[in-house]
């Protein structure tokens, strides 16, 4: 029984010149893209294993691009071999999201070889949102706390709670029973009045509440209650 091992090239659409230019230049794209990410992160979610992966991913993608090509039916290969492909990290911030597609934007267009595009691209979009982030583009300066009070179940402390709030400017976000059900535990969203203390308003809300907790959280987001 004779065996043919004779391995035919398919790589005959690119040369070895062409796979150094894309690898190298989706590498330095993406590590500036991790650069500017890393630049511009202002939370305490920085993640290091993240901005590695823009750069891994701008590279992979450049590489698939190279296997793509031209050829349509090995596209469509593709995209069913990655469609089962499941990521279960959430992403934590909106603005991650959009690193990972601009990452993957100038892996495609260094895998397509359109060289220029991808480097003119890559500096423009990093150079606005470092721009964006010095000048604090679209930033909402106004203020809010949420207020947690904890009163007694059973008992309407509302009008006690309403007459210290009124000062500001307050909504009812939610209240929950907590503890069995011995307390109530009710959240407010609140913008203090210029001048006013966060302190101030804890007093006050303890002396209308028989002493109960009060917690006054600044700067939360309301989205996570």
């Amino acid at each position: 029984m004779n065996f043919d091992l004779n391995l035919q090239e398919l790589s005959g659409t690119f040369s070895v010149a062409d796979v150094v230019a894309a690898m190298a230049l989706s590498f330095v794209l993406s590590t500036l893209i991790g650069y500017a990410y890393r630049y511009t992160h202002r939370n305490v979610s920085y993640s290091q294993s993240y901005v590695q992966t823009l750069v891994v991913v701008g590279m992979i993608v450049a590489l698939i691009m190279l296997v793509v090509g031209s050829n349509l039916a090995r596209a469509f290969s593709l995209v069913g071999a990655l469609s089962v492909v499941r990521f279960r990290n959430a992403v934590k911030e909106t603005r991650d999201v959009g690193f990972i597609f601009l990452a993957m934007a100038i892996g495609m267009a260094c895998g397509a070889r359109f060289y220029t595009l991808a480097a003119v691209g890559a500096v423009v979009i990093c150079a606005v949102i470092i721009v964006m982030f010095k000048f604090d583009w679209f930033a909402l300066n106004v203020q809010r706390q949420v207020v947690k009070v904890q009163v007694p179940a059973g008992d309407d402390y509302t009008p006690q709670i309403r007459d210290v709030l009124i000062t500001s400017e307050f909504e009812l976000v939610s209240t929950e029973t907590i503890r069995g059900g011995a307390l109530s535990e009710i959240f407010y969203t609140v913008r203090l009045k210029k001048g006013a203390e966060p302190g101030d308003l804890v007093s006050a809300l303890q002396e209308r509440t028989s002493g109960q907790r009060v917690t006054v959280l600044t700067g939360y987001d309301t989205t996570d209650l």
